[in-house]
């Protein structure tokens, strides 16, 4: 079992380009929906994503804040676009940008489609209290806040955001 421990920032400005040193397009989509997690009905994500050429099946229990357990399992890519159909809500469109920054990999995910507009930044860490170096181009912290988790975007875009 794995364990993630995961901070959540909103991204001002465009720093941060500039020191991406990779992109991967990603779509993905929930095999169920919030509803059947707030319900206490499901007490996990379940989540198809295309990354590149690579595709993955992935498990995330639903606890607020940091630190979740995670399963990730490697997919066929045709496998992955059969359960894309299946999924429940909208799909998610990003480009993921890597940026290393302070010792530590940030995960700079630019929205495109009906979250067009958002641009959040994930740093994962190894333990929960671990102090990190913000780069400047981060912002508000949202890690604990169930609208930024992109099961929430599938089911209500940012573009529905007043």
């Amino acid at each position: 079992m794995g364990i993630e421990i995961e901070r959540k920032f909103l991204v001002t400005g465009d720093d941060w380009r500039a020191a991406a040193h990779a992109v991967i397009p990603m779509a993905q989509g929930y095999l169920n929906d919030t509803a059947s997690i707030d319900s206490g009905a499901q007490k996990a994500s379940v989540r198809v994503r295309i990354q590149g050429d690579e595709a993955f099946l992935n498990m995330k229990s639903r606890e607020i804040g940091h630190t979740r357990q995670e399963f990730d399992y490697p997919i066929p890519v045709e496998d992955a676009r059969a359960l894309l159909a299946l999924c429940v809500g909208g799909l998610i469109d990003k480009r993921r940008h890597l940026v290393h920054h302070a010792g530590l990999l940030w995960e700079v995910d630019e929205f495109l489609g009906d979250n067009a507009g958002l641009v959040v930044a994930e740093v994962e860490l190894d333990q929960a209290d671990q102090a990190i170096d913000l780069p400047s181009w981060v912002g508000e912290e949202v890690t604990d806040q169930v609208r930024y988790y992109n099961l929430a975007l599938a089911a209500n875009p940012y573009r529905r955001w007043p």
